[in-house]
């Protein structure tokens, strides 16, 4: 019987993040640009302004857009490997992938906004109940689901860490 070759976790990782940054950040410049009708690249200054500062991010040039969507993958990243690792750990997360996104992209969110973002130059997160709710729905699609099938379905078809212990 042929099976099909094991795909490098590594590949995957790059895969499922960068499938899940992309959605993420598509999504929140089309929020962005429904809500206010701006340009939705500011949202890259904004998360740049997390960095260096709101002064620095906003006169900025073009490197701002660069630098907000290098920290925008950064996080997203840091968000997939943290999911490819605990997935074959916590037994929760293969039995409904649906579930599994709903919980990840809460968990994205609360280290999003209660950690990083309060760490940040930024300092406080909006605490319009209205938008975090949006914020959370954002995350658990564009971020939950991708990372849940994706990473999900890599090591459903591989061998769990325990089965080689």
């Amino acid at each position: 019987m042929n099976t099909p070759a094991r795909k490098s976790p590594l590949r995957i990782v790059l895969l499922a993040g960068f499938v899940a940054g992309t959605l993420d950040i598509l999504a929140a410049f089309t929020q962005f640009y429904l809500k206010t009708g701006k340009d939705p690249l500011v949202i890259l200054r904004y998360i740049a302004s997390a960095a260096v500062g709101k002064e620095k991010a906003y006169g900025g040039g073009a490197e701002m857009y660069l630098l907000g969507l290098l920290f925008h993958y950064i996080i997203a990243y840091g968000l997939t490997i943290f999911f490819f690792w605990l997935y074959p750990y916590w037994n929760v997360l293969g039995r409904n992938r649906f579930i599994t996104a709903v919980i990840y992209g809460i968990f994205a969110w609360m280290v999003t906004a209660l950690v990083i973002v309060p760490l940040s130059f930024i300092g406080k997160f909006p605490s319009d109940p209205g938008q975090a709710a949006i914020a959370i729905l954002i995350l658990i699609c564009m971020i939950g689901l991708p990372l849940s099938f994706i990473i999900g379905k890599y090591h459903d078809r591989n061998v769990h860490i325990d089965e080689v212990l």
